[in-house]
């Protein structure tokens, strides 16, 4: 504990320190990585480990860890229980990242953390999200919560997350994304997102994809961690009505549920909410009290409780303007996928990437009859919206260029009728400057 000490830094010297002093994984990409458990551990065992005082649920995947830690999150607060939620990266605010029960970290506690662990970050070196990491343990333990859902910031087996204990693992699905970092084949990323499987832990596999399912059983075995798959339960849509969506949820070929109200719009969360359901069986074996009216409560819920923003997200109708964070190839093919089951007249894309994705797969499946507006968001990691327009030009797909992102949303505004369809996304940080968001 020697290595605390007391700096006092105001919250906005605190952000613009570990902005400028720690490398940022969503500013610059691969470089900012540090795999590896040293630097949390070492941090953690200066703060006395508090990741150990709190029952924790951890949850990676390629796409949809977001919304399921999310959904996790509204499920045991709504059951009564004092729930923390670490997820990454933020919209708008750094607090966006840390929450008690839906309300953020605030201000005080950042900077009173920063100012008392500065010699330790300048010390260990730690990257950006590794000290978030530990915030966000830090603040769970001083809260004194009763579970945390905890999202991996990336992979998982190296992801400074890793380090604790959870009484359940949820992995959502696996697809091509931060090959860089992970792997060049399905069966290599599935690796790194098994390394979440802990001895004697039970985990959830929410897709049984093909090809890679032996990862995660050879994995479980291992561990001798009991592993479930969602295969059991079937959630049917029965369509979106004034923003509300509808399922039923079967459970052995069993209506379980009927005319659920789930606030979610996007059709992935139809997967999504597949591995909660599991979730909510297996946290009521372990002995949680969890009733039905829980579960239902937290699907139409969550966005009020939770803050989830960004998922398939309308912002406003006469236009319809839509905007969703999926930025990998899978990400893309399902909101492409759903843009094709909306009503429009004419259809304007705002798209803006960061440069280490794979454009030309995800170039590959956007529609060619819509309008583009190509723009970038304002980080170093952004690819311009020049090169994204000439990439975009061997699939066909026109339009212009214009940036900053609240100048290309307010072009496509003037361009779009009452019936036309604006959609805004392809990046996390396109997302992330909308004004209104």
């Amino acid at each position: 504990m020697n290595k605390i000490k007391k700096n006092t830094m105001t919250y906005d010297e605190a952000i613009k320190f570990i902005y400028e002093k720690l490398p940022m994984y969503h500013k610059i990409g691969s470089e900012a990585y540090k795999p590896g458990l040293q630097n949390i551990a070492n941090i953690c065992k200066v703060l006395g480990n508090p990741q150990n005082t709190f029952k924790s649920i951890h949850v990676a995947g390629t796409n949809g860890k977001g919304s399921t830690s999310h959904l996790m999150a509204a499920m045991l607060q709504t059951a009564g229980y004092k729930t923390g939620l670490f997820t990454s990266p933020h919209l708008k605010n750094f607090t966006e990242r840390i929450k008690i029960d839906g309300t953020e970290v605030g201000k005080a506690f950042v900077a009173d953390f920063i100012s008392k662990t500065q010699i330790v970050i300048e010390s260990i070196q730690p990257s950006f999200f590794e000290i978030t990491t530990a915030m966000a343990f830090a603040y769970f333990a001083e809260k004194k919560i009763d579970w945390a859902v905890i999202e991996v910031g990336l992979g998982g087996r190296l992801d400074s997350t890793n380090i604790i204990s959870p009484q359940l693992a949820i992995i959502t699905n696996i697809s091509y994304d931060h090959q860089d970092l992970l792997g060049n084949t399905l069966a290599l990323i599935a690796s790194e997102k098994a390394g979440i499987i802990k001895p004697n832990t039970p985990v959830i596999i929410c897709e049984d994809q093909k090809n890679i399912g032996q990862v995660f059983i050879e994995k479980a075995r291992q561990e001798n961690a009991p592993i479930y798959y969602t295969n059991d339960i079937e959630i049917i849509n029965k369509g979106i009505e004034l923003g509300i969506r509808k399922v039923d949820i079967k459970v052995n070929d069993d209506i379980k549920f009927t005319n659920v109200k789930c606030g979610l719009q996007g059709n992935y969360q139809l997967k999504n909410i597949k591995g909660v359901v599991k979730a909510w069986q297996l946290l009521n074996i372990q002995g949680l009290k969890i009733s039905n009216e829980h579960l239902t409560k937290a699907l139409l819920e969550v966005k009020e409780l939770t803050g989830l923003k960004g998922r398939w997200q309308i912002l406003k109708n006469d236009p319809l303007v839509i905007c969703d964070t999926g930025h990998n190839e899978a990400g893309m093919q399902e909101i492409v996928e759903q843009l094709k089951t909306t009503t429009y007249k004419k259809l304007i894309i705002v798209l803006g990437m960061v440069k280490d994705k794979q454009h030309d797969h995800i170039l590959s499946h956007l529609p060619q009859e819509a309008y583009y507006i190509f723009t970038q968001p304002t980080i170093e990691r952004a690819i311009s919206a020049q090169q994204l327009a000439l990439k975009a030009e061997k699939y066909q797909l026109k339009g212009e260029v214009i940036f900053p992102v609240p100048k290309a949303i307010e072009k496509a505004l003037q361009l779009a009728n009452k019936e036309d369809l604006i959609f805004i996304g392809g990046s996390t940080f396109v997302v992330a400057e909308i004004e209104n968001l």
